[in-house]
């Protein structure tokens, strides 16, 4: 779903039940979003307003990420992909601030703050507690999918003077969604 569709305004409702159709739903995600070459993808960017993301960074060789499972540093390359049923996430106090483009965004990048590292809460595919720490790229990730998920949208972040330079681009978009 391309920046103007209503559904990525729209606050994802919790997963209740995790069934076939999920399944089938987290499945084609993770095909969606290496197909756009991506390393995060919500429901809401498949036109589905549900709490469910998929991530993968392991791609990602020139941003790196950091991943703690029970305290302990991980590989993240070796948890790829996650799928994130629910998740809560909890935002350190350190910020930094980085380069994000976003799918539903075509060609348009940002310079956006975050928290430096994040503490994950979420349920995997078999309905699995999953709880890990994420900082780098897969940190940010997280947070930008958990907004998704949220209704909240990578421009929403972005400072009023960067949103006023693409707002010509914005507005295009909008213009092509209603097409």
């Amino acid at each position: 779903m391309i920046y103007g569709e209503p559904v990525l305004r729209t606050k994802g409702k919790q997963i209740e039940k995790i069934d076939d159709d999920i399944r089938a739903l987290a499945s084609d995600m993770l095909e969606t979003m290496y197909e756009a070459s991506g390393v995060g993808l919500a429901a809401q960017q498949v036109g589905r307003a549900l709490q469910l993301t998929v991530v993968d960074v392991s791609d990602a060789e020139s941003r790196p990420s950091r991943m703690w499972l029970a305290g302990e540093e991980v590989d993240p390359k070796e948890q790829m992909p996650l799928i994130l049923i629910n998740p809560e996430v909890q935002l350190g106090e350190e910020l930094e601030t980085g380069t994000e483009g976003c799918l539903s965004f075509p060609e348009i990048t940002a310079e956006i703050t975050r928290a430096a590292k994040v503490k994950v809460t979420a349920q995997d595919l078999q309905g699995n507690r999953v709880e890990f720490e994420a900082a780098g790229l897969l940190g940010r990730a997280v947070q930008h999918e958990s907004d998704h998920l949220n209704g909240i949208l990578f421009i929403d972040r972005m400072t009023s003077a960067a949103k006023a330079a693409l707002a010509g681009k914005l507005k295009r978009l909008v213009a092509d969604s209603k097409k």
